[in-house]
């Protein structure tokens, strides 16, 4: 089907529980490969590339619906649609957490569980909540991401990945970054960090797991707990680890957290 071949879908798994995994801001599919082993026995895995990243086809962005966060949510909804899932586990990193919960929002009965793996729902430090950016930082960020977006990404990644004595990881994010398409990766960007989804947070209805790392640049402790606090009925599980990217930094905490949020047993019920 069309959707599937444009977000270069792909299908694993023994279990009958849908297991979707959304990619995070400059990464795709393949940064999920050190979780979803884990979960092949018991789940049907999916995991996808949104338009501009991957192996997707950058032909199908369309700047009109790819300029807000909705544009991404409607692309997981449309793939579920195509492969005919039903109770998904929806499992969201960075700004795929916030899309995630969009989608959940608007087809609430296509979920059973959303797993939010560093989110953050405004970068943007405002009274007194606190994103961990300044309105200043975020433009600056941008005007580097657009006056040169390889010089930014070879200084970024490593911060973000955020594990200095692994500096294989932030390598690998780097040149993550570097495949993107770069005009996608820059508008993309600043609709990932421009968007306020505060005030959708309290919309969610489904059941939530938030992993929050110990030391992340990118999202601090203090939004993890603000997620937590706005998500009714949501898990807060605190990571013994550093960096944005848990899932390729400390797979095994990521994983156990994960498991002990979804339960075992025959097709992941």
């Amino acid at each position: 089907m069309e959707v599937l071949k444009r977000h270069n879908v792909k299908v694993f798994g023994k279990g009958e529980t849908p297991m979707v995994f959304a990619h995070g801001y400059g990464c795709d599919q393949n940064m999920w490969r050190f979780i979803t082993p884990a979960f092949e026995e018991d789940y049907k895995v999916v995991v996808f590339d949104y338009v501009g990243a991957g192996k997707s086809d950058a032909r199908a962005y369309r700047k009109d619906k790819y300029g807000q966060l909705q544009g991404y949510a409607a692309d997981i909804l449309e793939i579920c649609h195509a492969l005919n899932l039903k109770d998904v586990v929806l499992v969201g990193h960075s700004v795929s957490a916030m899309i995630g919960v969009l989608a959940v929002i608007a087809e609430p009965g296509l979920f059973q569980r959303l797993v939010m793996v560093s989110p953050s729902p405004c970068y943007i430090s405002q009274g007194d909540y606190v994103g961990g950016f300044s309105e200043r930082d975020i433009d600056g960020m941008l005007q580097s991401l657009e006056s040169n977006y390889l010089g930014w990404t070879s200084v970024a990644a490593p911060v973000i990945m955020g594990n200095p004595d692994r500096p294989e990881l932030g390598e690998e994010l780097a040149s993550s970054f570097c495949r993107a398409d770069p005009e996608i990766a820059r508008q993309f960007a600043r609709v990932t960090f421009l968007s306020d989804n505060r005030a959708d947070l309290p919309r969610v209805r489904t059941r939530t797991l938030i992993l929050q790392c110990t030391h992340d640049a990118i999202a601090p402790p203090a939004v993890g707990q603000y997620v937590h606090q706005a998500v009714a009925g949501s898990e807060l599980a605190l990571l013994r680890a550093s960096g944005h990217c848990p899932h390729m930094s400390e797979p095994e905490q990521t994983i156990a957290a994960i498991k002990g949020f979804l339960g075992q047993g025959a097709s992941g019920e």
